[in-house]
C-alpha cells in the first residue's frame, strides 16, 4: 500500500467513525457554499439503472430554515404525524409484529404532533432528496446511497446530520410535492436536517465483527 493510500484510507476511516446523527443543531447557518458541496457529495452517489435514461433522476431541495417554505413544511409534517399515528394504531390492532415491536417508537410518535417534529424549523436547513420511479423499484436505495454520501461529505466539512425518514411517505401528500415543484407520484423522497452540531453524542455501541461475520469456504 502506497503512502497516500494509506494516508487516503486514515482519512476515510476517521471520517466514517466520526459520523454521528446529531439530535441538536447550532443557531448558526452554514455558508451555502458548504451546503452546495454536500448536495454534490450526494449527487455522485449510484443510481438505480431505471432511471439512467432521464437527466433529472435525482433532485435536491433546499428549504432554509428562515424562509416561507419552512413554515409549510413544518405544517405539511405535522399533519402526517397525525396520519401516520392511526395508521400505526390500526396495525397494532390486526398486525401482530407491529402490536409486538412498534410500542416504543409508536410512544415517541405520540408526543410528536404536540411538540413537532423534533428540529424540523431548529436546524439550520432541511433537505429533500428526490429519486425518479422507475422499474425495476430501486429508488429507495439509490436514496440511501445518496444521503450516505451526503453525510460523510458533512462531516468532513465539520457539519451535523440527522436523517428525516417522515419525508418518505411525503411522496403522495400533492401539498407537499407543490411545496417542493416535482410532479405528483414522479419521485421518492427522503430526507435530512443539516447544521453545525451543537452536542456530538458518543460513539454508538457496535458488535465485535469476528462474532458477527462468517466466512464461507
Amino acid at each position: 500500500m502506497s503512502l497516500q493510500t494509506d494516508e487516503l484510507n486514515k482519512i476515510l476511516d476517521q471520517i466514517i467513525e466520526s459520523r454521528r446523527s446529531i439530535r441538536k443543531f447550532k443557531q448558526e447557518v452554514p455558508p451555502r457554499e458548504l451546503i452546495e458541496k454536500i448536495l454534490h457529495a450526494g449527487l455522485l452517489a449510484p443510481f438505480a439503472a431505471a432511471g439512467a435514461s432521464r437527466e433529472d433522476f435525482r433532485r435536491f431541495i433546499v428549504i432554509p430554515r428562515e424562509s416561507k417554505a419552512m413554515e409549510q413544511a413544518i405544517q405539511i409534517v405535522n399533519n402526517r404525524l397525525v396520519t401516520w399515528i392511526k395508521q400505526i394504531e390500526t396495525q397494532m390492532q390486526t398486525d401482530q409484529f407491529v402490536k409486538t415491536h412498534a410500542g416504543p417508537f409508536y410512544e415517541r410518535l405520540k408526543m410528536m404532533p404536540q411538540y413537532g417534529m423534533p428540529n424540523l424549523g431548529k436546524a439550520p436547513y432541511y433537505i429533500v432528496v428526490a429519486e425518479a420511479h422507475g422499474f425495476p423499484q430501486e429508488e429507495q436505495l439509490s436514496i440511501a446511497h445518496c444521503l450516505q454520501n451526503m453525510w460523510l461529505k458533512a462531516t468532513a466539512l465539520g457539519l451535523g446530520m440527522q436523517l428525516l425518514s417522515i419525508t418518505q411517505s411525503l411522496d403522495k401528500d400533492q401539498g407537499f410535492c407543490e411545496l417542493i415543484k416535482i410532479p405528483l407520484g414522479e419521485y421518492a423522497l427522503d430526507g435530512c436536517l443539516i447544521g453545525y452540531a451543537d452536542i456530538n453524542p458518543p460513539a454508538p455501541r457496535r458488535p465485535n465483527l469476528n462474532q458477527i461475520t462468517r466466512w464461507l469456504n
